[in-house]
């Protein structure tokens, strides 16, 4: 292609959003039928780089739209608007187990999209690009506030969204190994939600009080709705949540006399979560209760369903909890089927807590 003769013209819209946020990616100004590979890369807090990539050929008006054209091969095939997104992979080279995690979430997470001439796999690195674009995908929302919470040996964190409040709020639980993350809860009250991480496997403090200081702090917050409190849980975390349902004489909730939502990944195999989910249900019908249990249940999906757009991985390096080594964890799962699970589960999670949270006082 002649430079000279064709300016590409590469749009990405919004440039700057929240990570659960749809963007499109418009190539303009190329020569009708012309080849071309369109490039994402990400460079981790760690270091380390991935990336992801698609090949796409533009139409009679030299146009390509990620949001309706198919992609050809790459990291992903067919239409797929938010695919360079979600396959996202580490660069061949990297070291194995890798898993992309934000964990500065007062910064972007920063993605550069590119255009190469040609449908290529390799080398990106070592050639310069068309055209490229920076994009800005955020965790916090403009205006909400991030306040650490250390009293009472806690090591947490609590998100307060945007405006006066009160807000509902929600104890976040990751799962064992982890250590306090607070993408999620960011994301959360980017979304209206006032929303405290905790840490609960520190050694400074047992898990059993852990869990209880934090949902007394979230409960005696002046700018949280004490009644309107909700948990959410993942891998281990989700074990807690359901136990202090069931057994916490701090939540007024009896044994799980409240909604309860079920999100499965039925290729987990790290837990059997299937399988735990068809006894919940069970237990809620025998207690009359099966009209509070929400079931969404994923198939090809694996272990660890995260918000949207979160890159799929189906094996990582892991702290093992109990011999305190790194260990490879298997989690499961089919990018593509994995990644179409998290946007659904986070769509519904999110009408689930606004329809439970903020309904009639």
């Amino acid at each position: 292609m002649d430079r000279k003769q064709y300016c590409v013209k590469l749009s990405v819209q919004p440039s700057r959003g929240l990570v659960d946020e749809k963007f499109i990616i418009m190539v303009q100004n190329m020569p009708p039928g012309f080849q071309m590979t369109i490039h994402a890369l990400h460079k981790c807090e760690d270091g380390h780089i991935c990336e992801a990539f698609a090949h796409y050929t533009a139409n009679a008006t030299g146009t390509v739209n990620v949001s309706e054209d198919p992609s050809l091969g790459g990291t992903y095939s067919g239409v797929e608007q938010m695919g360079l997104l979600w396959s996202l992979r580490p660069v061949p080279g990297s070291k194995p187990g890798l898993r992309l995690r934000k964990v500065n979430v007062q910064t972007p997470m920063e993605v550069t999209i590119s255009v190469y001439q040609g449908h290529q796999t390799e080398g990106f690195m070592d050639q310069v690009p068309l055209v490229a674009v920076l994009v800005e995908r955020w965790y916090m929302a403009p205006g909400v506030r991030r306040i650490p919470i250390t009293e009472n040996g806690l090591t947490a964190t609590l998100f307060l969204p945007s405006g006066p409040g009160p807000f509902p709020g929600l104890l976040d639980l990751w799962g064992g190994g982890e250590n306090l993350l607070e993408c999620r809860a960011a994301l959360l009250a980017s979304h209206g939600i006032a929303c405290l991480t905790l840490n609960y496997l520190t050694p400074e403090i047992t898990m059993e009080t852990g869990k209880m200081t934090a949902y007394k702090v979230l409960e005696q917050h002046p700018q949280v709705l004490g009644s309107r409190i909700a948990m959410l849980g993942l891998s281990l975390g989700a074990s807690v949540t359901l136990k202090m349902a069931v057994y916490s004489q701090v939540m007024k909730v009896g044994r799980l006399q409240c909604p309860l939502l079920l999100v499965v990944g039925e290729d987990d195999q790290n837990w059997p979560a299937y399988l735990s989910a068809m006894d919940m249900k069970e237990m809620m019908e025998n207690a009359g209760n099966s009209h509070l249990l929400t079931v969404l249940s994923y198939p090809n999906a694996g272990h660890l369903i995260e918000p949207p757009y979160t890159p799929h991985t189906r094996v990582t390096s892991f702290l093992s909890v109990t011999s305190l080594e790194q260990v490879m964890a298997l989690w499961g799962g089919e990018t593509v089927a994995h990644s179409r699970a998290q946007e659904d589960a986070w769509g519904k999670t999110l009408t689930f807590l606004r329809e439970n949270l903020y309904g009639e006082f």
